[in-house]
């Protein structure tokens, strides 16, 4: 019954992706785990016997490109037709040696291609009647599809390289390319070659007659893949939520009524795992041993925990109604707060644990527990801050950053503006020392403004433009994570102070507020130092005027004959006269001979065309 849920919710998984506020890559992360494929199950019978050998493809166009079949080491057919495999201690080793291996090594494309031929068994390929031999290879893995493959060499890299190495024949079934010196794998558009009925048919057209053929045929149907498997739900360990479960020897597995919830941890001297490799709990027979909640007999408690993804999949609907004792929250709460606006994590946790709890929400979504079908409107991720050699940090490397030691020779605040600043959110970015020390001379000019500043409450009329070009940039940053962009536009400001050698008190004030986030400790000390009234964090935002924010002047540029002689400042409302006779000014001496023509592109240039 578990597995047919977990199945119903593979497609919705995908498809309600589309109307989330995703970054793009946290989709494709989501998308790949889960793996859907859409194909065919085709039957091939294994020669002089009933059985049919059943695989899954993606590509049932190319079925008469097959020229070898592959078996996971792991096949049952393997041991049921022991006795007529002639190399049986041949395949027996290679299997051996299979089973040392990771999927994640087994599945690796760039490994060497190895496998052993079945001698004893072949395969009828269903299009053409054609005897296939049949190969068992550490690629193909049992719990994706079938555990079988059809090989189709023309037009499959792996498939390629395993064929050339082993010197079977390669047939191109989609033209374009050449087979023999590689394989043709831009296949998703292309002619059909070679291939009996289906020749001539692009290949869009081919899988829809492919796949009515097999039907009809009763060869084979069209079916859905996916790469996701069920959820090991169980840990060897005690800390995790306990399994409220009882084994009972006349009941079988029985779960606790709601009566007895939540189910507690016992306290223990010892949480180190036991010889047997069973959870600490089993020890504790106290508690272990209870009573069958069906029958009354005994009964033992299931020792295993759950992983540590069963509470982080659901603990923020916790957090909405946290001394609620009748259920998860109230519907009123969960109805006020969720979905969670925003999710932010590291990429990490964008593909088991967002799956995870989408898996979960979407479950207690089902069941009428929660009013939303997903937990998480949007998803964002950050990246990762790697050590001054480019490499991620660790003990082993040698370059990991304390961070107290940073707080204690350049202050929390320099911390803080340097993590901000460092780089792109989403993005990795390597550690500077020296980026360290810019910061806190950053934050020293801060700091200094104080003797600079005029008791002029507004903005001066020569700061006017700047401060709200500044206010605009940094909050529309702050908001879209673009921390450091938003540092830079204040350091810009902070340049145009000092150049001008004074600024108001307003401007001091709306700059603190705007830096208080990133440097909240030196923002409130110079706040209470300029005598403003309460705490700096509890101040409303600075405004931006939107009408305020264009410049009334634009600086463009000057040309000779389309080369740029010079520059000039003019009014964004200038007539091209006015313009041309600007851009004449400033140059000079440059401009001889005689103007053949006068261009104004408003905005952007402006171009004296002159000839001698």
């Amino acid at each position: 019954m578990a597995q047919i849920f977990v199945l119903s919710l593979h497609d919705k998984l995908i498809d309600d992706l589309e109307g989330l506020d995703y970054i793009e890559r946290v989709k494709v992360s989501q998308k790949n785990w889960i793996g859907r494929s859409h194909g065919a199950e085709v039957d091939f019978s294994l020669k002089d016997k009933e059985e049919k050998l059943r695989i899954y493809t993606t590509r049932p166009d190319t079925l008469f490109g097959v020229t070898y079949m592959v078996l996971s080491p792991e096949h049952p057919y393997i041991d049921k037709y022991q006795a007529e495999i002639a190399n049986w201690d041949e395949v027996v080793a290679y299997r051996e040696q299979a089973a040392k291996k990771s999927d994640f090594e087994r599945s690796e494309l760039a490994k060497d291609k190895t496998g052993v031929m079945i001698n004893g068994l072949s395969a009828i390929n269903p299009v053409n009647g054609k005897e296939i031999p049949i190969w068992i290879s550490d690629y193909v893995l049992m719990s994706y599809g079938t555990g079988a493959i059809m090989a189709v060499p023309g037009h499959d890299e792996r498939d390629w390289e395993f064929a050339k190495k082993f010197n079977m024949p390669i047939i191109e079934v989609v033209a374009g390319g050449n087979v023999e010196e590689a394989a043709f794998t831009n296949v998703e558009t292309g002619t059909m070659v070679n291939s009996g009925f289906l020749t001539g048919m692009e290949v869009e057209e081919a899988k829809k007659a492919i796949v009515a053929w097999l039907a009809d045929n009763k060869v084979g149907e069209p079916k859905k893949n996916y790469k996701l498997r069920d959820w090991v739900f169980s840990r060897q360990r005690y800390w995790g939520e306990p399994i409220p479960i009882v084994i009972c020897d006349k009941c079988g597995y029985v779960p606790l009524p709601e009566s007895e919830l939540p189910l507690n941890l016992p306290e223990v001297e010892s949480y180190m795992p036991t010889d047997n490799g069973e959870s600490p709990l089993a020890a504790m027979t106290d508690w272990v041993n209870t009573t069958c909640p069906c029958c009354g007999g005994p009964a033992k408690r299931e020792t295993d925990t759950m992983p540590q993804w069963a509470g982080s999949s659901w603990y923020f609907l916790r957090y909405i109604d946290p001394t609620n004792e009748e259920a998860i929250a109230s519907p009123e709460a969960l109805k006020y707060w969720m979905p969670v606006d925003w999710y932010n994590g590291g990429m990490e946790h964008t593909t088991l644990h967002l799956l995870y709890s989408r898996f979960w929400h979407k479950f207690l979504f089902d069941e009428g527990v929660v009013p939303c079908a997903e937990p998480y409107a949007k998803r964002t991720s950050h990246g990762m801050i790697l050590g001054e050699n480019g490499e991620k940090m660790s003990k082993s490397r040698g370059n990991v950053i304390n961070p107290d030691d940073i707080v204690n020779e350049f202050g929390a605040d320099t911390l803080r503006t340097y993590e901000m600043f460092i780089g792109a959110f989403d993005l990795s970015a390597s550690w500077s020392q020296e980026g360290v020390k810019g910061c806190r001379r950053f934050l020293d000019r801060v700091w200094k403004l104080a003797d600079m500043v005029t008791e002029e409450e507004g903005f001066s009329k020569a700061m006017e433009t700047k401060m709200h070009q500044t206010i605009k940039k940094v909050t529309l940053d702050y908001e879209s994570l673009k921390f450091n962009t938003a540092i830079a536009a204040m350091m810009a400001l902070l340049n145009q102070f000092y150049k001008n050698g004074s600024l108001t008190r307003g401007e001091l004030k709306a700059l603190l507020v705007l830096l208080n986030p990133v440097a909240p400790h030196i923002t409130e000390e110079m706040w209470e130092m300029l005598g403003c009234e309460g705490r700096l964090y509890q101040t409303a935002w600075p405004e931006y005027d939107e009408a305020k924010t264009v410049e009334d002047t634009i600086e463009v540029a000057v040309q000779i004959n389309g080369k740029m002689k010079a520059t000039v400042t003019i009014s964004k409302d200038a007539s091209k006269e006015d313009a041309i006779a600007a851009g004449k000014e400033a140059l000079g001496a440059k401009l001889t001979g005689t103007i053949v023509k006068e261009i104004y592109v408003p905005g952007r240039i402006i171009n004296i065309v002159a000839k001698g």
